[in-house]
């Protein structure tokens, strides 16, 4: 029996146009009247998923946020922390500090604000015209916007994750450099073309949703998952079942259970009716 079913974000639980469709929403209403909880897996901030959390009503049904692909797992009616695996304060400094030597854009949740070094900075030329990374991740998720000249002196706090922004042909040719120092003791990653980020060793959504679900006596065999990208592997291969969405990689497709309609045409509604959940 099915009683948790976790959801990436951009790709898989809205469309292209980054909203929830009618059908979608409504089978996910359908499943939490029938007992079954919501999780929200995403490289984002629970800053940054609230506003999904509230169009699915997830903040009446204690539903679970997996933030920062993993880093932290709370409840997101009651608050509480279910899972943290934070950056030390050491590590986070010296990332910092390694990354003055490039021209990337660090930035930082912390509660409703995010720091970086130039709230104005970070426009790129993307798809054929300008783009403020800085400006879509504060309005994308809700942030108040905070500047500091050093980020590795203001930083005196173990901090989920550090996401660095720039062009993607820059970080393309500058991530091995970049994460040079950090290889055996941090996870370096790409989360996005624009997006190169760094968090604690290990960090994982499969790790954190075994370590949430274990505590709260749920089974990975009464799981259901829903991705599309490669940051959603661990995920997907890890709950009893796994289900691509049409509009996924190669790689994503071939590791999962199976694979439904993209996320322009209600996949997720189109499976969870296909299993019964609804």
């Amino acid at each position: 029996m099915i009683k948790v079913i976790l959801l990436d974000i951009d790709g898989t639980l809205t469309n292209d146009e980054k909203v929830i469709t009618p059908r979608t929403r409504q089978a996910l209403l359908a499943a939490q009247d029938n007992g079954v909880r919501l999780a929200l897996a995403s490289g984002r901030p629970g800053q940054g998923l609230y506003k999904w959390a509230k169009e699915l009503a997830m903040d009446s049904h204690h539903g679970i946020f997996v933030c920062y692909n993993g880093a932290c797992v709370t409840d997101c009616q009651s608050g509480e922390i279910l899972f943290n695996q934070c950056l030390s304060v050491s590590d986070a400094k010296a990332v910092l500090r390694h990354l003055q030597g490039f021209a990337v854009t660090p930035i930082i949740a912390r509660g409703e604000y995010m720091h970086t070094t130039d709230v104005f900075g970070c426009t790129i030329d993307y798809k054929g015209g300008p783009f403020n990374v800085v400006e879509y991740e504060s309005r994308g998720n809700n942030y108040i916007l905070c500047e500091h000249k050093d980020l590795s002196e203001w930083v005196e706090f173990p901090i989920e994750k550090i996401l660095t922004a720039a062009a993607p042909k820059y970080l393309q040719a500058h991530y091995k450099e970049m994460r040079a120092p950090f290889t055996d003791r941090l996870t370096c990653m790409f989360t996005g073309d624009f997006y190169f980020e760094y968090t604690a060793q290990g960090v994982d959504k499969a790790k954190a949703i075994d370590a949430a679900f274990t505590k709260l006596g749920i089974t990975k065999d009464e799981m259901i998952s829903f991705g599309d990208a490669e940051n959603d592997l661990g995920m997907l291969k890890y709950v009893g079942c796994g289900v691509a969405m049409g509009n996924a990689s190669d790689a994503v497709k071939a590791a999962s259970d199976e694979v439904t309609s993209d996320n322009n045409h209600d996949g997720i509604a189109e499976s969870l009716e296909k299993h019964g959940i609804i």
